[in-house]
Parts: C-alpha cells; structure tokens; sequence
C-alpha cells in the first residue's frame, strides 16, 4: 500500500480522524483504522524514521504469515475427480480424508471453490461438467 505514509502523517500532524483520512485518500474506514492499530501495535513513532523506506514501512506491518500454503496445483485433481465419478464418494468426504492425512497443510479455501476452479483448468472431461444439447 503506497498510502501508509499519508495516513500516518494526516493522523499525527493533521489530527484528522480515521473517516477523515480515508475520506480524503479514497480509502476503506477500515483500511485506515487497521494501518493505524498496526503501528501502534509496533510503536512506531512519527515521523517515521529516514532509513525505513514504503518496502520496509510495509514488510513490517504486513509480515509473511507463517505456515505452509498448499497451492491447488499441488492437488491431484485428476485423481480427485476419478474418485468423484465413484457411487457413494462426495467431495465432503473427499475433503475430510484430505484434512485427515494433511493436518499440516493449510487448505485452499473450500473444497467447492477448490474443485470448481479445478473443474475449469482440467483436462480431462471432469464430472460435473455439463454441455448443452
């Protein structure tokens, strides 16, 4: 976010509140209030200190989140999509035998919005796809 510094300084030396600032930067109420509890949470003072420039203002309120993120390439949607043309098998189920031998990974989103966005990238014919007659 390139406006970090306008809403600390329109804060700090304009006494302006978070409606204000957003208002006059054309920013969320909310973005504006969660850059100023982040600093505050980190104390950082104003003005802000020569040496830290937007790339490190930024990496410091918006650090890497920890943890191992499963791309959906990563997934074998073929083999996903196999087991789905089986009677009785649902992606519920699918997606419970996933999380129960894959408690490490954090998963991307929902096992619908997963497999539909597979559905379209697939390149084999995947169940669930309909064509017009």
């Amino acid at each position: 976010m390139h406006k970090i510094r306008d809403i600390l300084r329109l804060h700090a030396e304009h006494h302006l509140t978070g409606r204000q600032i957003a208002q006059s930067l054309g920013l969320s109420h909310s973005t504006v209030l969660s850059v100023l509890h982040r600093v505050e949470a980190l104390g950082l003072p104003w003005p802000l200190p020569e040496e830290l420039d937007d790339a490190g203002l930024e990496a410091r309120l918006y650090p890497p989140t920890p943890g191992r993120f499963l791309r959906r390439s990563e997934l074998a949607w073929e083999a996903i999509h196999r087991e789905l043309r089986r009677k009785g098998v649902t992606l519920r189920l699918l997606w419970q035998e996933y999380r129960r031998d894959h408690p490490e990974d954090i998963a991307p989103g929902t096992p619908r919005g997963a497999a539909a966005a597979s559905r379209r990238a697939c390149a084999v014919p995947c169940a669930g796809t309909h064509s017009p007659a």
